[in-house]
């Protein structure tokens, strides 16, 4: 028998796409912070579009997590590699 350090799955294309589209928007609202502070915004304005960068790379890092718990559950193989003490430390590390 050999040690075989449990992976967890990734998540599959389609869902793979939504995950980098929703990072991307928030790669443009993080440049726009950037300006927001270069310009000398008010500090409400560039608070609450950083609370929006962050909801966006969290509900990202989410949607990762949860496409590959769903592909678990569709897929026994893959099931069978789902360390769930690291998904739960990776779960509770957007938390």
């Amino acid at each position: 028998m050999t040690d075989v350090e449990p992976v967890l799955v990734t998540p599959d294309a389609a869902e793979l796409v939504k995950v980098v589209n929703r990072l991307k928007r928030a790669q443009g609202q993080l440049a726009g912070v950037i300006r927001m502070l270069e310009e000398g915004r008010s500090c409400e304005d560039v608070v609450t579009q950083l609370s929006a960068v962050s909801k966006a790379v969290d509900r990202a890092g989410f949607a990762v997590i949860v496409s590959g718990m769903k592909q678990c559950l569709t897929d026994p193989d893959a099931a069978g590699s789902l360390d769930v003490d690291k998904l739960q430390k990776l779960f509770l590390s957007l938390a």
